[in-house]
């Protein structure tokens, strides 16, 4: 997976990291896992929101945008999204997000695509 820029209907860039989710594991009350962005391997920590909604990624978005859309997907059209803020680089990708962390819960080994998209302001 890659980091891109599309363009939305009004001719504006949108940034767009998009992770390959390899596995994510339900633990007590929290998902860990891993995922891949361009042949890198890292971490992902998903959980509720007890620090608040927090983004946090291993790689710095080409973006100066304080909040942004967080996507999982996988196939037949399933997807949760949440709309949060970025607070900086850490080692792993951090997802504090009560809606994500439920619906996953729901909806276990269906998702393989996490989406990192800067153009938060249509949500």
């Amino acid at each position: 997976m890659n980091q891109s820029l599309i363009f939305d209907g009004d001719c504006n860039e949108v940034l767009v990291l998009s992770f390959k989710i390899k596995h994510l594991n339900i633990h007590q009350s929290y998902f860990f896992g891993k995922v891949e962005f361009n042949d890198d391997e890292f971490n992902i920590n998903l959980q509720n929101e007890r620090r608040g909604k927090v983004l946090k990624l291993p790689v710095k978005p080409k973006s100066e945008k304080e909040r942004m859309v967080v996507r999982l997907s996988g196939p037949g059209d399933i997807f949760v999204e949440d709309y949060l803020p970025y607070k900086g680089e850490s080692e792993w990708v951090e997802i504090d997000s009560d809606e994500i962390t439920y619906y996953v819960a729901d909806n276990q080994d269906k998702f393989d695509t996490l989406e990192i998209i800067d153009e938060a302001e249509t949500i």
